[in-house]
């Protein structure tokens, strides 16, 4: 049995106009996505060909794709949505998905809100 391995896409920023306010559905910001794709990368090394693998390219313009698309309420809504597409590749065993939203509607000063799910195929995938 093959090991398991990963596929990291870190920091795909990406306008948006998500949120619960008229202001973020109006105006937009950026999101960020960071992504851990499960995979079984052995055959890929192996033949070092890119069709033996998850193409990184294709999943991010999918991701972002979804984040430009149609507005949602919640980053969770948004995270679940960019997890069911990228569970769709073939060879994505399981993706675990953050979405950050820097320029989020808050009075308080910080640095960051973001969502983490994590998804394998069996909840959710194609």
């Amino acid at each position: 049995m093959s090991q398991l391995d990963e596929i990291r896409l870190e920091g795909l920023r990406v306008f948006g106009n998500h949120g619960v306010f008229d202001h973020e559905r109006e105006n937009g910001q950026d999101f960020v996505i960071d992504l851990a794709l499960t995979v079984r990368a052995e055959r890929a090394a192996q033949t070092d060909d890119v069709a033996d693998t998850v193409h990184y390219g294709e999943v991010a313009d999918a991701v972002a794709d979804i984040v430009a698309g149609d507005p949602v309420n919640l980053i969770e809504t948004l995270a679940e949505r960019i997890a069911a597409r990228v569970l769709a590749f073939p060879g994505v065993l399981a993706a675990r998905v953050t979405v950050h939203k820097p320029q989020a509607p808050i009075q308080q000063q910080f640095t960051d809100v973001s969502v983490t799910i994590t998804r394998n195929r069996a909840e959710g995938g194609a």
